[in-house]
């Protein structure tokens, strides 16, 4: 029987020679991803479910990344960390990302050194960073963009925090097989076009609901020009689309990308690499031609309202925003800064590392022979230490919230739902980080074409 990628990975790691779309198996896991939002609950009912002297299933295949409140001065997201802190030591768990740095008072500073503390910012560039993403596994966490790893070709999906809780007793779980909608990107990327306005074009076709339950795989020559860090801001949209996974097979640039990462931190190194049988059927699959795409936005208030930039150039705007799993990685503040150099931003423009080892490549890589930080700094962008930050709204305190019913942003996060970065009446409208810098030194909504000075903006591989 012939399966894709996605059914052959369920099928292995249920111990079956296939699996059906449709059928619900019982799967092994090979990683379980929490956070410090949906940690404690999951800790909680993983406790009242299978005791308090209870023992997880595999102490080397748990991961903990604080990463959404952090740099906050609210007691309820200082009591979560403390709570993760106690079950790691409880259980022995090696793979634990702390934000040691807070001082007695348990108050955060946001100029901690990152060689002096393990916390390493937003779990879904975390987990890759630090060799947790391996093709062929079955990984999970509480969190729904956890299918950003489907970039490494594994099956990588978010759970509530029962099941969540299951897992931690069990490392196992129940899944219904899904189908594979297959989109195939050809044709060479235009320097005015990112993964962003990829996944954005997909999203604006199907809509929010029109991969529900269902795998999203991306192939052809576009996305295997792409380096790691683009192929993972198309996975991690998928859940935007309503999608139960994304995937990408695996090529050599994922393996030396995920080989050099366990060398240096020393995580598992067994892995398989999984492809498509010939002959797979696809419930759906659509084809894009790049050299004919336009950068793209989502108007508020939902990632499938779409439009080309063009269509709503002139927009004023209150603020831009860099940052977030989708938009924070060095490949996202590269694009942005080889527009921003050499001008002033016109609005308020925050940028936010998604991990500490992006933000330590701010004083690193080079445009134009200054460093990305000193870009953003001298057009005077307001420049975050490495977390989820606004994306998530957060606490009152989180830098770059939105906290005035006026403001009119646009940014590389993912979401722009009525709340979602901060004040329910704000607008945000999702954009490349080509196309969020452009608009930065206008004060409106501008079309990057219309601002870049130079023949290329794609950079070596990530």
């Amino acid at each position: 029987m012939a399966m894709t990628v996605t059914e052959k990975i369920l099928s292995r790691n249920a111990g079956r020679s296939s699996a059906v779309p449709g059928e619900n198996i019982w799967v092994n896991v090979d990683t379980l991803m929490t956070h410090d939002v949906c940690g404690p609950p999951s800790i909680g009912i993983f406790k009242q479910r299978f005791g308090e002297n209870a023992r997880v299933w595999d102490p080397d295949r748990v991961v903990i990344v604080p990463d959404h409140y952090i740099f906050t001065a609210n007691p309820q997201a200082h009591r979560n960390i403390g709570i993760l802190r106690d079950f790691v030591k409880e259980q022995g768990l090696k793979w634990y990302y702390d934000p040691d740095f807070m001082n007695a008072e348990g108050m955060p500073s946001p100029y901690a050194d990152p060689s002096r503390t393990s916390y390493k910012g937003v779990c879904h560039i975390a987990l890759p960073e630090e060799g947790h993403t391996r093709p062929g596994e079955v990984l999970l966490g509480t969190d729904s963009h956890t299918c950003t790893a489907g970039a490494f070709g594994q099956f990588a999906t978010g759970v509530g925090n029962t099941d969540a809780a299951f897992v931690l007793g069990t490392g196992k779980t129940w899944v219904k097989v899904p189908p594979t909608m297959r989109f195939v990107f050809e044709g060479e990327l235009p320097p005015w076009l990112m993964a962003k306005d990829m996944i954005l074009a997909v999203i604006g076709d199907i809509g929010c609901d029109g991969a529900t339950y269902r795998a999203m795989e991306f192939a052809g020559s576009g996305v295997y020009s792409l380096n790691m860090e683009e192929r993972m801001t198309l996975t991690n949209m998928v859940i935007e689309a309503g999608g139960k996974n994304g995937v990408i097979v695996p090529d050599q640039v994922t393996l030396d990308y995920i080989n050099a990462r366990i060398a240096k931190s020393g995580t598992r190194s067994d892995f398989e690499i999984i492809e498509n049988d010939p002959g797979a059927k696809f419930y759906f699959e659509k084809h894009y031609d790049l050299s004919t795409m336009e950068p793209r936005v989502a108007k508020p208030h939902s990632p499938d309202n779409k439009a080309n930039v063009s269509e709503v150039a002139g927009t004023q705007l209150t603020r831009a925003y860099i940052g977030s799993c989708t938009g924070g990685k060095v490949t996202d503040f590269v694009a942005a800064a080889k527009i921003i150099d050499g001008h002033e931003c016109k609005v308020p423009t925050f940028i936010v590392p998604a991990t500490t080892e992006v933000d330590a490549e701010l004083d690193k890589v080079q445009v134009n022979g200054r460093t990305l930080r000193t870009i953003f700094r001298e057009a005077g962008a307001q420049i975050g230490p490495a977390s989820c930050m606004a994306c998530l709204g957060g606490p009152a305190d989180t830098f770059g919230r939105l906290n005035d019913a006026a403001e009119v942003c646009i940014s590389s996060t993912n979401r722009n739902f009525p709340g979602r970065m901060g004040h329910k009446q704000s607008q945000v409208y999702l954009a490349s980080p080509l196309t969020v810098a452009a608009s930065a030194i206008t004060g409106k909504i501008t079309d990057p074409r219309d601002v870049m000075t130079f023949d290329s903006m794609r950079e070596e591989a990530v």
